[in-house]
């Protein structure tokens, strides 16, 4: 009988199972490994995204420390709490433009195990500007039936508001001593806020509350004087009456020397009944600028300001010696925006008044962040025995912007009223708050505007 060797015969089914076996250990060790990277890489990603956090953290540290200095676009490491160094940021500082106050903190963190892996942040902080407020007074204030303001209200004396406020009305008197400039007949002792309106019942009355100093309004008037004379227009004093300025909604402004001027009476609180030269009766151009080109104009004379601005620039009347002089504004018409689409703004600041002149349109509109720095924001009394006349009383005042003064600003004089405006709004413009008008006045420290991760 013959015997066949069938040696081997189970190799190959048992070289395909233990071959098997390695693809799917080796399949399942890959899986494992794919998904612990993945995991890791997860981790460092968050990790990445929590470094350059800190990036941002760490400039707004410098900016609270400096907040004049933007240098600081560069590396740097970061580490654990255990002081091991286990990534590092980079850092690109945007400083701010043209007079604002909005620094942009661009920052990308990464791991040191993962160098590959990166996040990105971009941050605005700005220091907010004292046109936050509708109105911003130092003196007591009057806010008489017929008026709407939207947004904030502050004085640092009492106010009496018989209007309608949308938002916050604070004073910083707990009470005050009415006067006549709040129509008490005789002194009487107030709340700090009182009057018809309804913010009694609603919670929108709120006193006391701290003082806003004025005097830490950031008025350096040197510096708005050498911005203008670098990258603007700087007018210095001379012997004429004024300077008049027509913006014009193509983008350009046109400056005239003011030759001559004529008068109206008018009263006012503090000194009655007087001649107020406010017509101009000769004047000559002097040239014709664009308002892109021109961030910032100064004049060391009395300015008067009109017309329709397009792009962004602050009107700065005021005069050295800063301490004995007293520049004013007239405002002879409307001074309204091109567009309402956040590509302009203005500011006007008078080291005394602005005043609103006699033969302005019966519907008025200024859009603007008005400053009286050692004065008040008025339209003179055209009233029996003063100036009476026609153009004395008109229907709508619309004031987009905000109004700030050391003194009581007013317009309207009796009921009807006998001087005065039928009908006022007073709206806040929210652009204001961070994107002032260039150089515009500033308080306080840095606060976080937006975050958003690239």
């Amino acid at each position: 009988m013959t015997k066949i060797s069938q040696a081997g015969s189970i190799t190959a089914p048992l070289l395909i199972i233990i071959a098997t076996f390695i693809i799917a250990i080796y399949g399942l060790l890959l899986l494992l490994t794919l998904q612990l990277d993945f995991s890791h890489r997860q981790v460092a990603s968050e990790q990445a995204l929590n470094i350059a956090e800190a990036g941002i953290n760490y400039y707004r540290w410098h900016l609270s420390h400096a907040p004049e200095d933007f240098s600081g676009s560069e590396e740097h490491d970061y580490s654990d709490p255990q002081g091991t160094k286990v990534g590092k940021f980079s850092l690109q500082i945007v400083p701010p433009q043209n007079g604002s106050s909005i620094v942009t903190i661009i920052s990308q963190g990464w791991t040191n195990t993962y160098p590959q892996i990166k996040r990105t942040i971009t941050a605005q902080y700005g220091i907010p500007s004292f046109a936050r407020y509708s109105f911003l007074q130092n003196a007591s204030s009057w806010y008489g039936a017929g008026i709407t303001v939207q947004g904030l209200i502050h004085s640092n004396n009492g106010i009496r508001m018989d209007g309608m406020n949308t938002s916050l009305v604070t004073s910083a008197k707990d009470v005050y001593t009415c006067g006549a400039e709040t129509g008490c007949y005789p002194s009487a002792t107030k709340p700090g806020v009182w009057g018809a309106g309804h913010g009694g019942t609603d919670g929108s009355w709120q006193f006391p509350v701290p003082r806003i100093e004025f005097d830490t309004i950031s008025f350096n008037f040197d510096d708005m004087k050498n911005h203008a004379t670098a990258s603007g227009l700087y007018i210095g004093p001379s012997s004429y009456p004024g300077h008049h300025i027509k913006f014009a909604p193509q983008g350009t402004f046109e400056v005239y020397r003011v030759n001559s001027t004529d008068y109206y009476y008018g009263y006012a609180e503090n000194d009655g009944c007087q001649r107020r030269y406010q017509r101009i009766t000769s004047e000559t151009l002097l040239g014709t600028y664009n308002v892109s080109q021109k961030p910032i104009v100064f004049v060391e004379n009395n300015l008067w300001v009109e017309g329709t601005v397009k792009g962004k620039t602050t009107v700065v009347a005021a005069k050295f010696p800063i301490e004995s002089s007293s520049m004013n504004i007239w405002i002879p018409n409307n001074l309204i925006f091109a567009a309402y689409d956040h590509t302009n703004s203005l500011g006007l600041i008078a080291q005394k008044d602005i005043y609103f002149s006699r033969n302005i349109p019966s519907t008025f509109r200024i859009d603007a962040a008005l400053i009286a720095q050692k004065g008040k924001i008025i339209r003179h009394g055209y009233l029996s025995g003063c100036g009476s006349s026609t153009q004395a009383v008109k229907d709508l005042l619309v004031i987009n912007g905000t109004i700030i003064s050391y003194e009581k600003s007013y317009w309207n004089f009796g009921s009807g009223p006998s001087s005065g405006f039928r009908q006022r709004q007073i709206t806040y413009d929210t652009d204001l708050l961070y994107q002032p008008p260039p150089y515009f006045p500033t308080t306080g420290d840095y606060e976080f505007i937006s975050w958003a991760e690239e």
